[in-house]
């Protein structure tokens, strides 16, 4: 694909400049923690382990295409994160939606390639896949169109390609520190989690973060972990299924309740939110973005929200992309933490504030890990 310029490096440099200072850019590894209710995910962490490779100059008819994974795109959570970052770097650069960048919602997994050709065959300069699942297609097509630059959302990459970021997270640390206030808040001495299928390991890692987080805070805590049960095509689009798990943990006695499987979770977060006790002795906890600002129906028990930096990391790669031609290759480690406390601000007591803060210092200088294996 010949990319052609139809304004000057300069004004671009210009433009993405002020979109960049106003997200802040990652440039460490490091989760963060909550301190006094102030956001601890920012997209200051990251950029880890990346390499850049100078590729053609940016593309004159820039064009920015999103493929979902299955569900929506308004998700209010993985698949909207990563719309919205799409939807800032596009107005940005003075495109709009439906001609400078669009999506695909995909509704069942045999779609993947499809999708993406669609856009491939379209002329699209950039192209962002979302989810782990889509891997395998999202580095076939890389490898079948050089020219074009594309960003595997959740898609670890063990090999570099030149034209291919894996936009990857530390899950298990966001997931370690929602399992650290979880536990600090349950007088039940229960709590549980409802989850997508541990067929995706990012979803694992949550889990087993979140399980880790608690137990460093209460040894003898019970944590009920339930992944949904089917394929990945059902897992993350099951809101009833999420709902009936959430019910049957508060029927055991959990009071905290981590919802972490997109639409699935979502289902677990609105059934805790429908109690009667809802933000006073049971609470719930949200994945991937902050939650209370996606999820409304929520808010009578959601704390907080185990989140990835996912909006901002992608206006951060599609906006060196097209400032100066720059595919960032490899890996790309977007920014994890906990979201604000919002409402629950002055009911989370200083101890626990404080508690989270010495766990995000540990887990920024190492000396606390989250017990999260992927290779075991």
């Amino acid at each position: 694909m010949q990319l052609k310029r139809l304004y000057g490096v300069t004004a671009v440099l210009l433009m993405f400049a002020m979109l960049l200072t106003a997200c802040t850019a990652p440039v460490a590894p490091a989760t963060t923690a909550p301190a006094g209710g102030e956001a601890t995910a920012t997209a200051a962490a990251a950029a880890e382990a990346t390499t850049e490779a100078a590729a053609a100059a940016p593309a004159s008819n820039l064009k920015i295409g999103l493929v979902t994974d299955v569900g929506r795109v308004n998700d209010r959570s993985f698949n909207q994160s990563a719309w919205e970052g799409v939807k800032q770097a596009g107005t940005a650069a003075g495109l709009t939606e439906g001609d400078g960048f669009k999506y695909i919602e995909t509704q069942d997994a045999k779609e993947y390639a499809d999708n993406i050709q669609q856009f491939v065959d379209a002329g699209y300069p950039v192209i962002v896949t979302v989810g782990f699942a889509l891997g395998e297609a999202t580095a076939k097509a890389a490898a079948e169109n050089p020219d074009i630059y594309f960003i595997g959302v959740d898609q670890f990459q063990a090999a570099d390609v030149p034209n291919l970021t894996g936009l990857v997270f530390h899950e298990d640390q966001s997931g370690y520190l929602a399992g650290a206030l979880a536990a600090q808040l349950s007088k039940s001495g229960t709590i549980a989690a409802v989850l997508g299928t541990d067929l995706v390991p990012p979803v694992v890692a949550f889990g087993t973060g979140y399980e880790n987080g608690a137990k460093a805070i209460n040894p003898d805590i019970k944590v009920i972990s339930t992944y949904h049960p089917g394929e990945i095509s059902q897992a993350f689009v099951d809101p009833e299924w999420g709902a009936a798990t959430a019910r049957q943990a508060l029927d055991q006695g959990a009071d905290v309740i981590f919802g972490a499987g997109g639409q699935t979770g979502n289902g677990a977060l609105q059934e805790v939110a429908a109690a009667v006790t809802a933000g006073s002795s049971l609470y719930c906890i949200g994945v991937d973005t902050d939650q209370w600002e996606t999820l409304p129906a929520a808010h009578p028990c959601l704390v907080s929200s185990a989140v990835k930096q996912i909006t901002p990391s992608v206006v951060d790669l599609i906006g060196k992309f097209a400032a100066d031609g720059t595919m960032t290759t490899g890996n790309y480690f977007g920014g994890a933490g906990l979201a604000p406390f919002h409402d629950f601000e002055d009911k989370i007591p200083q101890e626990i504030k404080d508690k989270l803060a010495e766990l995000e210092a540990g887990l920024k200088d190492g000396s606390v890990t989250t017990g999260y294996n992927p290779g075991g």
